[in-house]
């Protein structure tokens, strides 16, 4: 049942393949007028997280929203940002999170964040928890904070806060393993690129700010996205090594233990996911978990050309966490 075989999406005809369809919206779209409060929090090792609020002043809300971005993202990516005003003008207060080192200031200590560390994830909603200013959370996550998303709720199961009520999920490589390796290909060239460019200059720092701890001489091996994580994730983070990580951090081991309704909406044409992150055996035996596949649509991307700027994915979002009785 929850294996969802029908899909309104259609990409618009000059996106004519998954590349095109993941470039251009992050790179050409533009969401404006999303007006953020900042608030920086500690977190319980010491560090600090920094927290973007939309709350409207005149129409006051009970229910919030909790947006997770991906890989070396932040609260200024225009999927984030859509995503928000979507919510924001259907009377949702909104809270996007950096993850730790992804906000324009580098974090106290050693570690930053990774495709598993969802004790972050959990200090951000345990705060929101404290607050007592809300009756309904969801939870939004994309690509990699799409992961941690998923497996912060199986860690929770069925001790879940029942304020957490419903979560999505967008282009989320629920197998690390077999996403690193489609990254290593030659179509992914240029996104793996950027990528292990920004982490490096990332551990440039880490490497400054502890010389002690980390030789510079890694740098030079660090020729793929795997190599950052065998020689900085793994060892920094207490894991074996590339593969311990990826194996200890995939969210398809947690979705069997998810309490809440939760959709996955993975492409089939996303040029980052392996076929594992397409697990449709595992979630059709489940209750809670949804998998939605549309043919087209990229690596968040799911651009719509008209609906005054709002993208088919910030719609199925609001169905799915506002219509509990809506045909999934």
């Amino acid at each position: 049942m929850p294996l969802i075989k029908t899909t309104t999406y259609q990409s618009p005809g000059w996106l004519i393949n998954g590349h095109w369809q993941t470039i251009y919206p992050n790179v050409f779209r533009s969401v404006k007028d999303v007006q953020y409060q900042r608030e920086r929090i500690d977190t319980p090792d010491g560090d600090f997280l920094d927290l973007d609020w939309w709350k409207s002043t005149t129409k006051p809300t009970k229910r919030v929203v909790i947006l997770s971005h991906g890989l070396e993202g932040n609260t200024d990516r225009p999927y984030i940002k859509g995503m928000a005003k979507a919510f924001y003008q259907n009377d949702w207060t909104v809270l996007a999170w950096n993850l730790r080192g992804c906000s324009e200031e580098d974090n106290r200590l050693l570690w930053a964040y990774h495709s598993g560390f969802t004790v972050d994830l959990a200090t951000v909603v345990n705060h929101v928890l404290s607050l007592n200013d809300f009756e309904e959370i969801a939870l939004v996550g994309f690509s990699l904070g799409g992961n941690l998303t998923l497996k912060y709720l199986g860690e929770q199961g069925e001790h879940i806060d029942p304020r957490i009520t419903r979560a999505v999920t967008f282009s989320t490589p629920v197998d690390l393993s077999s996403c690193a390796a489609e990254l290593h290909k030659r179509h992914n060239f240029l996104y793996a690129r950027r990528f292990l460019k920004s982490l490096k200059q990332k551990v440039k720092l880490k490497i400054d700010q502890f010389p002690d701890k980390l030789d510079k001489a890694i740098l030079k091996h660090m020729k793929t996205l795997n190599d950052f994580d065998e020689l900085y994730t793994a060892p920094i983070n207490g894991f074996e090594n590339a593969q311990d990580y990826y194996a200890k951090s995939s969210a398809r081991f947690f979705l069997d233990a998810i309490a809440i309704p939760t959709l996955i909406v993975n492409a089939q044409n996303d040029t980052f996911l392996g076929a594992p992150c397409y697990p449709t055996e595992q979630v059709a035996k489940l209750d809670k978990v949804f998998l939605e596949v549309p043919t087209q649509g990229g690596h968040c991307g799911f651009t719509s050309a008209n609906d005054a700027g709002r993208y088919w994915s910030e719609k199925r979002a609001l169905t799915f966490v506002e219509q509990p009785d809506a045909k999934l």
